[in-house]
């Protein structure tokens, strides 16, 4: 939202106070808040009509800082609120500067008002002359602004799951989730936080609509802007950006670890297509032949009755016996998804029931909310009623016993604004935040009843805190080089956003993709942390392109299934640290201005660099930071930094090792989930000097290197293990052992 016109005017009808002068301060044990007049007091007189600005400054963390500024602080509290964590830890507090861990916030005395943030002997950012702004329109609406400093050269990241830009200076950015698909400024997953590559971050603290003006109405600042009378947001020192997602996510929350079977590959019934258990059987038949390790069947929409969306009963002319089918499927060692969504149409059972007991989004005169958008009469999950909570659970919870593994908890984001809900939450908040409390409840059905470790979503819609329930997918994409680009966008910018796990529709979800495309982007969905083969009107099983997608599939599953040792160790990363599986580059090489807009690449795990190609005849362009990179698949050694231009067959993708891993590698290809330790072996590429620790399974491996030698230690189970030295030599070794191989 803008409220300037140009540098010095305001858009007429507003009226807007900005902080002047610190007039004041009071410290509290572990609290600093400001008091700004609005315009220069130089006598008492100039302390009549004048309002004031408060600023209060506080520490939930070590290397976090939480501002809250405001005009008028009278109003009533309002709900929901984000999930923050608050650790008790020494603060600093003096008459104008608070200091949490490294990170202080500085209020400036003079003449001239300001607040700068901090740390390690440097400047990170702050708000200046008009940084801070209350707004009154013409309309009689309210807001508060925020204005934080861009350096030369600063880049901003993150704002949730976005396909546009990845760097997002430029940007008009609403924090509102739509159902937009992925070819337009709408996001089904908004988070109103942002990191830079100067070493911080910034979450600002109100779950309905931010808008966010980046580099934009004022070039060298981030404006972030909410309606009411008050603005709070966190400031997160890194110093690193992987540094400012593991602070950011302590902050909020640490993703689950997602069970070993939810990395294997994914296969579904596709949106509209026809189907039924015979289909169903087919298709697994057919991967099964073709030797292409299947590891979740999904079922969509269609697996209820038509306009029954959703009563979770299954259509008994396509499905006549599902808990045998189920159990037929299990026997194959297959899990199973179904797709839900938070919606009740009027034909389904469970409307009367929530009709009749108050589970309904109601709007103020008592009638339920309804429209047919999507389903006929469709109403609303009432979440914040824990009656409700407990209905929908309950239905869930009787799928999960007949034999479900997964849900698919799509939608979410169409939440309407004109109602009142159970609790009495404000509606604006609660369109973002009603995301968070439906994936919550689908995700503790799951954990309840299938235990610990083995709960996963397949979720679309989120908020802050949303990243504790993985998996998320990009939603709705299309057939096409460029669709494949932005999804990868998209999920470069939620990375960025303190999710840990990310998937995409392989092949995309609209029209059917030319055969050159879904070869492209098996091999981009294979290398990403889940891997779902998934379609609207069309099936996705390969064999329906051409016998060459067969082996393109079979060829990179089996890749990563045998990647599982060190994939898995990338995702207990993601669930222990808050580092995204699928890292942008910026996070792997903060020091390198190479990296600051790269779009087209990633790293998977911390080790590898994935270059997706997004062109029919293998043309591809991507950045080999500095060092010596080995290809995966040959052994060719590439030195960085510079750019590179190759052209790839449709089996092979840019697949670089970075330099100095040592990367697990399993001895199976035909499921996800198996002891990653018996058997495996550890590769070595020219391992750094000193000890390096590599964690497989229940077992830890220490490699030292001393000079021209290399030492290899382990410590578990009594499993077969094997060193390979890329380039060099090779030993089997039996538990305990050790060896030291020459250089």
């Amino acid at each position: 939202m803008k409220f300037t016109d140009g540098y010095w005017l305001k858009r007429k009808g507003l009226t807007v106070l900005h902080p002047v002068q610190l007039r004041d301060t009071q410290a509290g044990e572990k609290t600093l808040t400001a008091y700004a007049t609005t315009k220069p007091v130089r006598s008492r007189s100039d302390t009549l009509d004048t309002p004031l600005i408060t600023v209060t400054v506080e520490a939930p963390m070590p290397d976090v800082l939480k501002v809250t500024l405001g005009h008028f602080l009278g109003g009533a509290p309002t709900g929901p609120n984000f999930a923050i964590t608050v650790e008790d830890h020494d603060v600093s507090v003096g008459n104008s500067e608070l200091t949490s861990g490294r990170l202080t916030a500085r209020f400036r005395t003079g003449e001239q008002w300001g607040l700068d943030f901090e740390a390690d002997g440097r400047r990170l950012t702050g708000s200046g002359w008009r940084g801070m702004g209350v707004v009154d329109t013409a309309d009689g609406e309210h807001y508060v602004h925020e204005q934080l400093d861009l350096g030369v050269g600063e880049a901003v990241y993150g704002l949730g799951e976005r396909f546009g830009p990845f760097v997002k200076n430029g940007q008009s950015v609403d924090i509102w989730n739509e159902d937009g698909g992925t070819s337009s400024e709408l996001a089904y997953k908004n988070v109103p936080f942002y990191l830079t590559n100067r070493g911080y971050g910034v979450l600002v603290d109100h779950p309905g609509k931010v808008s966010f003006e980046v580099a934009g109405e004022m070039v060298s600042r981030t404006q972030f802007s909410v309606a009411g009378q008050t603005l709070s947001y966190f400031v997160v020192y890194g110093p690193t950006p992987a540094d400012v997602l593991r602070k950011y996510t302590a902050l909020t929350g640490r993703p689950a670890l997602p069970p070993a079977w939810s990395f294997g590959l994914w296969l579904t019934t596709s949106f509209t297509t026809p189907y039924d258990e015979e289909t169903v059987t087919s298709f697994v038949d057919g991967m099964a032949e073709r030797d292409l390790p299947l590891s979740v069947f999904h079922f969509d929409t269609f697996w209820m009755r038509e306009f029954h969306w959703c009563d979770f009963e299954w259509d008994p002319a396509i499905f006549p016996d599902p808990p045998g089918m189920l159990k037929r499927l299990h026997d194959r060692g297959l899990r199973t998804c179904l797709w839900i969504n938070p919606y009740i149409a009027q034909r389904s059972a469970m409307f009367a029931e929530g009709l009749a007991n108050g589970y309904l989004v109601r709007k103020a005169n008592g009638d339920v909310w309804q429209w047919d958008r999507w389903q006929a009469g469709m109403a609303l999950v009432d979440f914040t009623n824990p009656a409700a909570r407990e209905w929908y659970a309950g239905k869930l919870a009787a799928l999960v016993e007949m034999g479900v593994d997964a849900f698919k908890s799509d939608f979410g984001e169409r939440v309407p604004t004109d109602v009142v809900w159970h609790d009495g939450s404000d509606p604006e908040r609660m369109h973002n935040y009603y995301t968070q409390l439906y994936n919550q409840v689908v995700w503790d059905v799951l954990r309840e009843h299938r235990g610990e470790g083995e709960a996963v979503l397949f979720a679309r819609s989120a908020t802050v805190g949303g990243q504790q329930f993985p998996v998320h997918w990009g939603g709705d994409n299309s057939a096409t080089f460029e669709s494949m680009a932005e999804s990868l966008r998209g999920g470069l910018s939620l990375m960025s956003s303190g999710f840990g796990f990310w998937s995409h529709d392989i092949g995309g979800f609209e029209g059917r993709p030319d055969p050159a495309v879904f070869k492209r982007w098996i091999a981009f969905g294979l290398l990403s942390s889940h891997s779902r083969l998934h379609g609207n009107h069309s099936y996705r099983v390969p064999w329906l392109f051409d016998d060459e997608s067969v082996e393109v599939l079979r060829s990179f599953t089996h890749l990563k299934y045998s990647l599982m040792p060190y994939l898995f160790e990338a995702a207990r990363q993601a669930h222990e640290q808050g580092l995204p599986v699928m890292r942008p580059m910026i996070v792997g090489f903060p020091d390198d201005p190479a990296v600051t807009h790269l779009d087209r690449q990633y790293l998977l795990g911390g080790d590898l660099l994935v270059a997706p190609v997004f062109s029919e005849g293998g043309e591809v362009d991507y950045y080999v930071p500095a060092g010596l990179w080995t290809r995966f698949t040959t052994g060719e050694v590439v030195e960085g930094p510079r750019w590179m231009r190759e052209t790839h067959g449709f089996d092979s993708v840019p697949l670089l090792v970075r330099p100095g891993a040592v990367l697990p590698i399993g001895n199976r290809t035909d499921r996800p989930d198996y002891d990653y330790a018996d058997g495996v072996t550890l590769r070595l590429f020219d391992p750094a000097e000193g000890a390096t620790t590599v964690r497989v399974g229940e077992s830890v491996f220490t490699v030292t290197r001393d000079g021209t030698a290399v030492r290899v230690d382990r410590d578990g189970p009594e499993l077969p293990w094997r060193v390979e030295i890329v380039g060099g030599g090779s030993a089997d070794l039996a538990a305990g052992e050790a060896t030291w191989v020459a250089g």
